[in-house]
């Protein structure tokens, strides 16, 4: 039986029902596929019947595919847009600073009309992306590993309902957030990324006041960001001069200083309160240097309070990292609180993870299991006892500021069995995830192609 929160009335469309069901997160991510799936697709249409009319790009692909009702899975497949769409806009916009043709490319891809958002006397894509913010749009950019972010628009009605599910999924099933904590995040808390975004989140869910650290408090900047990736693309290729790549490496070896310093300051603080229950949030290689400044101050293994909240993962791609990392690591912290959640940025609704070690979803997540063209949905009789190896793409039902569907470049393996071993009820995914094709490779997906030619054709490029 579907269990409805009290905030639920007759009136709440289908879509608003489930987002409400994660306010009781134990009862949202335990719920058979027989009470959830005809829900999903009648709440897929409702949304669908608004978006269609607002955003021109989705309307364009219904009348394509010939699809007026959503009636099953496959019938939102055509209607998915592939994960590299946020990125589509020509680099020439925002190398020239045409920053006006930018906002023409955002505009094929928002809900709301951002035209008009004063773009005068921008000097770079942070500025731009900050006169985006001053008019109400939350735009989110990646950090562009290849040098071109991409970038997604956000109501600021998103943003508090992304908060909301961050408050009933991160931690569970584990441990309820109390506003108690000290949340340490080893990173930039402020910028519109979606690791700030979940630093927000999680200090605004979990943290006690005047006891959030952060490992700085400059904003983490994207012109930055995407410039050195940009370099070391350039560098890779053998098309940078010998003067860049100096000025690059003092650069990189100036801010690797300021990095070091900043994260002894931090580590004496987590340090100082490891006696109490503690949020902290933070990448191997962190936690490894983390460990080295505990052994200068004679701090062993296993002395951290067992409340603690220790989320980990990233940050091993060039760094030399002995074999054994996360066993030292683990046996660092000792019995602690290690919840996982599986995430990105295209997505406002994260996946924790249950004891088992699968990812459940909450119920306004439509998952879809495609095919490696992302062009067919798998089920379970496509793989064997139920168990289905394909690329990842869903159908997000929280968004205000732009359609939710997205084919991403994960491969992933769900289990379509009506019962988790934590004994709970849903599909979920095994903790296996990869991706079709790694940075600088190229990834194909059936509508990218399609859907790039019908964006340039809006813009003009």
């Amino acid at each position: 039986m579907i269990a409805t929160t009290t905030t639920a009335t007759a009136t709440t469309s289908t879509r608003g029902q489930l987002l409400e069901m994660i306010l009781e997160p134990d009862t949202a991510f335990d719920q058979p596929v027989s009470d959830i799936a005809p829900l999903q697709l009648r709440a897929a249409q409702e949304l669908f019947e608004k978006r269609r009319e607002q955003i021109p790009l989705l309307k364009r692909r219904a009348e394509e595919a010939g699809i007026d009702r959503i009636k099953s899975l496959q019938d939102i497949v055509p209607l998915l847009f592939a994960h590299t769409v946020y990125k589509s806009y020509p680099p020439s916009f925002v190398e020239q600073g045409r920053w006006d043709r930018m906002l023409t490319w955002l505009n094929t891809l928002s809900v709301d009309d951002v035209s008009t958002v004063n773009v005068e006397g921008v000097k770079d894509v942070d500025d731009w992306i900050a006169r985006l913010w001053e008019a109400g749009h939350m735009v989110l950019a990646t950090s562009g590993s290849t040098g071109k972010c991409s970038f997604l628009n956000h109501t600021r009605g998103d943003s508090e309902m992304k908060k909301r599910h961050f408050r009933g999924a991160v931690g569970w099933p584990f441990v309820r957030p109390g506003g108690d904590r000290a949340v340490f995040w080893l990173g930039p808390m402020k910028g519109p990324n979606s690791a700030c975004e979940a630093a927000t989140f999680n200090a605004a869910n979990w943290g006690r006041p005047g006891s959030v650290f952060a490992l700085t408090d400059a904003p983490l900047k994207i012109a930055d960001v995407s410039r050195m990736a940009a370099m070391r693309k350039r560098m890779a290729e053998g098309s940078a001069g010998p003067q860049e790549i100096a000025d690059f490496e003092q650069e990189a070896k100036r801010k690797a200083i300021e990095g070091r310093e900043a994260m002894l300051g931090l580590a004496d603080k987590i340090l100082d309160h490891r006696h109490e229950p503690l949020m902290i949030s933070g990448m191997w290689a962190q936690y490894m240097m983390l460990i080295a400044r505990a052994r200068e101050r004679g701090i062993g293994d296993g002395e951290f309070h067992p409340q603690c909240i220790v989320n980990a993962g990233g940050g091993v791609k060039g760094i030399a990292l002995p074999d054994d990392y996360k066993e030292q690591v683990e046996r660092f912290f000792g019995k602690v609180i290690r919840p996982a959640a599986y995430g990105m940025t295209e997505l406002a609704q994260v996946m924790p993870r249950c004891e088992a070690g699968r990812y459940h979803r909450a119920p306004g997540l439509i998952w879809l299991v495609l095919d490696r063209d992302g062009e067919r949905v798998l089920t379970a009789e496509d793989g064997e006892d139920g168990i289905v190896e394909g690329r990842f793409a869903f159908l997000d039902l929280l968004y205000e500021g732009r359609w939710g569907g997205v084919i991403t470049g994960d491969k992933v393996t769900v289990d379509f069995k009506p019962r988790c071993a934590c004994g709970r009820t849903g599909p979920t995914l095994f903790d296996n995830i990869t991706r079709f094709a790694q940075v600088g490779e190229d990834d194909h997906i059936g509508c990218a192609g399609t859907i790039d030619g019908y964006i340039r054709g809006e813009i003009g490029a």
